[in-house]
């Protein structure tokens, strides 16, 4: 499911919950009764309880800080109206919810970007993220999704990663007197092929080349368990440089339980590590409607039930 639709969409109907039981529950939910305390700040995105709290992006973080959600992350913010980046601003600063990632820059998908080393290129995104710099500040934002576009087949890795690197590096520059961090996100082959940068050790190299605290990586469970496996070992080994997770089960890049990915485990040990950032679900839900936004919630309950 490609990354740019995948928040639009949901997976058929694999099952149903029981039409009494899931109504009797959405009356509850939408009660403001005690919200459930999670032990990690896993962040939904827009539309992911629409059915249940409505259209409206305010009403929709109401709607999750009423369920003990203390993060939240929209990738499309900085095209958003800035009225209504200030309003979403304030709604969660009110309710205690803290900002995650956005998309910082036009992804070149099909063509290369960073890794061509072209200077008008290098300067678009630079301009980017300037005006993502703005944007942050406005949403109290601390991280930002950098993807590096795609791999440049004129020329060998080697000098692809060194131009990447520039490009970063500059960019750190102008990201740190805010202490605002670019998150590169590896993308697996299989929904983006010919991408420059899918693996977590090459974006810990990456980082360790660019050596700023403004230039970390964005875990991605789901890319990575299809990129790589070996979640928690790969983690480990690139630990010191992950400042953002995203989750998603796969196949299907659901909620947990309802792939491969055992996240009981892995919620676990991110924990243990005294991980306080922020978990992304950037992931569609697996059944439709209400009852596949109630399903949602049951699951990260269930997952996060470690202690």
């Amino acid at each position: 499911m490609k990354r740019r639709s995948f928040i639009r969409k949901s997976a058929l109907t694999t099952g149903a919950l029981s039409v009494a039981s899931s109504v009797s529950f959405a009356n509850t939910l939408t009660n403001n009764t005690i919200a459930h305390k999670y032990n990690l700040k896993y962040a939904p995105h827009l539309g992911m309880f629409k059915h249940l709290a409505g259209d409206d992006p305010i009403d929709q973080l109401n709607f999750m800080a009423d369920q003990g959600y203390t993060a939240f992350e929209d990738n499309e913010i900085r095209k958003r109206p800035i009225e209504q980046q200030e309003k979403m601003a304030a709604t969660m600063k009110k309710r205690g919810i803290e900002m995650g990632v956005f998309v910082a820059h036009e992804i070149h998908w099909k063509t290369p970007n960073l890794a061509s080393g072209d200077l008008t290129k290098r300067e678009e995104f630079l301009n980017d993220i300037k005006s993502s710099i703005k944007v942050a500040k406005r949403v109290n934002a601390k991280w930002m999704t950098v993807v590096p576009g795609h791999v440049d087949l004129n020329l060998k890795m080697g000098y692809q990663t060194a131009n990447v690197v520039e490009s970063l590096r500059q960019a750190s520059a102008l990201l740190e007197p805010y202490n605002i961090t670019m998150v590169l996100e590896p993308l697996n082959f299989k929904n983006h092929p010919g991408l420059f940068l899918t693996d977590s050790p090459q974006a810990f190299e990456i980082c360790r080349a660019v050596n700023s605290p403004s230039c970390k990586i964005l875990f991605d469970i789901y890319h990575q368990q299809i990129q790589e496996g070996n979640l928690i070992t790969n983690m480990e080994a690139s630990w010191s440089e992950i400042a953002y997770i995203q989750i998603g089960d796969n196949p299907g890049r659901n909620e947990p339980t309802t792939g491969e990915i055992n996240y009981h485990n892995v919620f676990k040990w991110i924990h243990k590590q005294g991980f306080t950032g922020v978990l992304g679900m950037e992931h569609g839900n697996s059944r439709e409607g209400k009852e596949g936004e109630l399903a949602v919630i049951e699951a990260y309950k269930k997952v996060d039930n470690f202690l």
